[in-house]
């Protein structure tokens, strides 16, 4: 395993989901400072790396999200099964019989998601989907007081499990919160390629916090960056899968979203970042997502506003214990960012401002 896929198998492997995202924060930390200026926390913990080209440049904000979706410990019952609250977005049929990692201060436990078994339901009981609060999770405890004395109490995180897979198609990538470490990847990659490149900008690389429940960490750190652009890099919908349509095709290149429910991509900055990858022969797609956002939502939204963009990774099952994407698109996602940096300076920037 390369350097670079090592990277993606920590950061994917590490348990983050809203609100809990110390461990995945750790691992981003690890792996940007070398090519950062500075490495710091704001007071919701996103996570913030600066890297100067020039000390009065524009400031180039890229943002991936720490956080993953998962579920909260509310109750423990008398029998020792958990009920649980969900964190993020989920679909109630991808969720049965799934692994998950209950995370206590002693410790994590796996567990399992339940409910009543289809066999003693009525026929037309099987023919509908399991409400997500009639399901529980199992961590073979026998009793509340057992469960209690494995560690576990309301509040604790519970987080997905599928471990770091390179499939047999090497370029195809499995994994757990791909959603959304792979753009955290990204913003590492760009400060890295960065090192030794001459630009007129000062970068910011940034982890954000709580994103799933609200892009709550793109609006506190994109309120101490103050930036003068904004990249929200998150995955887009892999749509090349039987029954689904649309542009979202693994290795066709990023995803260059002209809109979302959180935001209308601002169009210059998008003309810009179409001509740049035209005249670098990086290939892309675009698409549009009626429901959901990324930071760029609150990005743009900041102060007197900021032009800002949303650049996807297309990407099979998000919102499941495991997706897959292509190690392509994460690949010519970075070209694409370092090539827009290179290129961008005060002049261009103020063009693309509607002063």
């Amino acid at each position: 395993m390369d350097e670079q896929l090592k990277m993606l198998k920590a950061l994917t492997d590490a348990n983050g989901i809203s609100g809990f995202e110390k461990e995945a924060r750790d691992v981003m930390r690890s792996y940007i400072t070398p090519y950062a200026d500075s490495v710091e926390t704001d007071n919701l913990g996103s996570l913030i790396a600066k890297k100067t080209g020039a000390e009065d440049g524009p400031k180039i904000m890229i943002a991936g999200h720490l956080d993953e979706i998962g579920f909260m410990v509310t109750t423990i019952d008398d029998k020792g099964f958990l009920r649980f609250q969900t964190i993020g977005g989920w679909w109630g049929q991808v969720m049965l019989a799934q692994r998950v990692t209950v995370m206590t201060s002693e410790g994590n436990l796996s567990g399992v998601i339940g409910s009543k078994p289809p066999h003693v339901l009525t026929p037309e009981q099987r023919k509908k989907p399991v409400d997500i609060k009639d399901m529980f999770i199992d961590i073979g405890a026998s009793s509340k007081e057992e469960a209690m004395e494995f560690g576990v109490k309301p509040g604790d995180a519970i987080v997905p499990v599928c471990e770091f897979t390179v499939m047999k198609n090497e370029k195809l990538l499995m994994a757990k919160a791909w959603d959304n470490r792979i753009g955290c990847a990204i913003a590492i990659d760009v400060l890295r390629q960065l090192k030794n490149e001459q630009h007129p900008n000062i970068v910011y690389g940034v982890g954000t916090v709580q994103e799933e429940v609200g892009l709550r960490g793109a609006k506190t750190s994109a309120h101490a960056i103050k930036p003068d652009i904004g990249f929200g890099v998150d995955v887009g919908i892999g749509a090349d899968t039987p029954g689904t349509k649309g542009e979202g095709t693994l290795g066709a290149g990023p995803q260059i979203i002209l809109y979302d429910a959180s935001m209308i991509g601002h169009k210059d900055l998008r003309d810009f970042v179409v001509k740049t990858a035209d005249e670098a022969g990086i290939p892309y797609q675009y698409d549009s997502i009626a429901g959901g956002g990324t930071d760029s939502g609150a990005i743009h939204l900041t102060a007197d506003g900021v032009p800002a963009l949303s650049i996807t990774i297309a990407t099979r099952y998000i919102h499941t214990n495991a997706g897959i994407l292509h190690r392509d698109d994460y690949e010519n996602t970075v070209k694409l960012l370092v090539e827009i940096i290179k290129r961008l300076d005060a002049d261009k920037v103020k063009e693309l401002t509607y002063r």
